[in-house]
């Protein structure tokens, strides 16, 4: 009965963020309230013992995740290719308006991968995790849109945005699949058999 615990962050902001274009993959570096995000994180992160952090590769998520690791007295094992962000291709920087509605399709944009293609990727980084570090203690660091993704298609029910540099706690239980119980900091009590 392998119970694996999982914190799952998203990054602090961007100067993308605060202008709220369209980030995706593109590779956009925190702001210095980003930064402030992320080592005030480690206030409530420090409540729970940690066995691995992991992060995206990108550098938004990779700081976030030196500077909460730093605060915690631990190092980041490695950057996770798999936990980048969902690609939105050409629509990546634009913000609200008629250039990015022109892009729209049905499920997202031209050019992007697909929501049910990003989900199963991050559901796929997370359980091959679980899998790696069985009834550990694991704080990744990653982003919004795939977090919010992969943790809808984990537990079944499709959850809204995720905030910069707040607490996502899920676990991940063998048989009987992933609970969520916490969501932006608050407590829920959400799961799924799988």
């Amino acid at each position: 009965m392998t119970l694996t615990t999982f914190a799952l962050v998203r990054h602090g902001q961007t100067d993308w963020n605060a202008q709220r274009r369209l980030q995706g993959s593109t590779d956009i570096p925190l702001n210095d309230v980003g930064r402030g995000q992320a080592r005030d994180a480690v206030a409530v992160l420090s409540d729970h013992e940690w066995d691995v952090i992991v992060s995206s590769p990108l550098s938004r998520a990779a700081e976030t995740a030196d500077l909460i690791a730093a605060g915690l007295g631990l190092h980041v094992a490695r950057r996770v290719p798999e936990l980048a962000e969902r690609s939105f291709g050409p629509a990546e920087g634009l913000c609200a308006g008629p250039e990015l509605d022109a892009l729209r399709i049905p499920g997202g944009y031209l050019g992007a991968e697909t929501e049910d293609d990003a989900s199963r990727r991050g559901l796929d980084a997370l359980e091959a995790l679980a899998e790696e570090f069985p009834g550990g203690r694991v704080l990744v660091i990653a982003h919004g849109t795939l977090l919010r993704v992969s943790l809808s298609r984990a537990i079944g029910r499709a959850l809204h945005s995720i905030d910069n540099a707040t607490l996502n706690l899920a676990r991940h239980h063998v048989v009987d699949g992933w609970q969520l119980e916490y969501f932006n900091g608050e407590q829920v009590t959400v799961g799924v058999a799988g």
